[in-house]
């Protein structure tokens, strides 16, 4: 499928506002709404009722995806209601939120589901009952309605090339590099190391040292980098693949008082990376637009409801933030967007 991409280090804040006679071009971090849906008029979309669901509801970086989502229903019109499971690494809860979507009979779902094919059953369910199926951030094995989410390996090989100039220009030209991953197997993380990896190449003395995973939980995260920094006294710099991994890398570095000879590059933000990084215990976060996934997500489902065929693959872009550029307005709007809660 051709990935229609938009760079988001010109315009960070863009989002593509698909009504379901075109598209055009509008704001993505607007303020949350207040209720769930009928701002706007929303032509033949209005009504329509489209559930979002997350990967995980405690998750600020997810609560971005639905503040999103519900501001997108406000302004067209659209009911949304929103859901996550508890934890990203609960398949079989988020599989029960779609299926009490498809018992509602809901027009549409927009889904960033927790693995790759664990939801194709009920993803082939709820499109046979006629329910348009949008997917977020990780893509599935089966057929859906559009797919909406970072191209995560060329977003991690901008990761990599950063953490090789932060280790050329520490002066370091060999020692390892650490990956701190959450769970192993998912796609969306095993491109990310994919990416990393390439991203590193140029530095060719850096030798990357087997992935730790810390079944995103911070506290497990923090305690694996705090044992490599311990063990390891060849490590020069860590890769942490999301929020999580990120906050407990930055946590370690502190405890470490390693900021000033690891660096740190992160994926994702979340309010404790954003206060890492300007304290600099993280030195580069790799931050998406979540917002755009729930706003634009809505949009897409809509079309498709009104059989409008939304964009197959959309990819809105990555930014690297840093200590330097985090307080410019476009940044700083990625960093710190609205969020929201499911079941509000």
């Amino acid at each position: 499928m051709r990935r229609v991409k938009f760079s988001l280090s010109l315009v960070a804040v863009i989002a593509l506002l698909a009504a379901v006679v075109g598209v055009v071009a509008g704001r993505a971090t607007a303020a949350g709404g207040k209720g769930s849906g009928g701002g706007g008029k929303g032509g033949p979309t209005a009504g329509k009722r489209i559930d979002v669901i997350v990967k995980a509801s405690d998750s600020s970086f997810w609560q971005s995806m639905l503040a999103g989502a519900k501001q997108g229903g406000n302004d067209y019109g659209v009911t949304v209601s929103l859901f996550g499971p508890t934890s990203e690494t609960d398949v079989n809860q988020q599989v029960q939120l779609v299926e009490n979507s498809i018992s509602r009979g809901v027009d549409g779902i927009v889904l960033a589901p927790n693995s790759s094919s664990a939801l194709n059953n009920v993803i082939d369910r709820a499109r046979k009952a006629k329910i348009k199926v949008i997917i977020a951030d990780t893509s599935v094995t089966t057929a859906s309605d559009g797919f909406i989410g970072t191209d995560n390996t060329k977003a991690a090989e901008q990761a990599g090339a950063r953490l090789c100039k932060l280790a050329q220009d520490a002066g370091k030209s060999t020692g390892d590099v650490l990956i701190e991953s959450s769970v192993a197997g998912v796609q969306v993380l095993k491109d990310r190391e994919t990416g990393f990896r390439a991203g590193l190449a140029a530095c060719s003395g850096l030798r990357i040292i087997e992935p730790r995973y810390n079944n995103n939980d911070i506290n497990t995260a923090a305690s694996q980098v705090n044992d490599t920094i311990t063990a390891d006294p060849s490590l020069v710099a860590v890769f942490a693949a999301n929020n999580t991994s990120g906050d407990g890398a930055a946590r370690a570095i502190k405890d470490n008082k390693a900021s000033d000879r690891i660096p740190v590059v992160s994926f994702d933000t979340d309010p404790q990376q954003v206060a890492a990084l300007g304290d600099g215990s993280l030195d580069t976060l790799v931050v998406q637009n979540p917002y755009f996934f729930g706003y634009q997500g809505v949009l897409e489902a809509g079309m498709a409801t009104v059989n409008t065929a939304p964009p197959p693959n959309l990819d809105p872009g990555a930014v690297l933030a840093d200590k330097a550029n985090m307080d410019e307005p476009a940044v700083k709007q990625l960093l710190t967007p609205p969020t929201a809660k499911a079941g509000k």
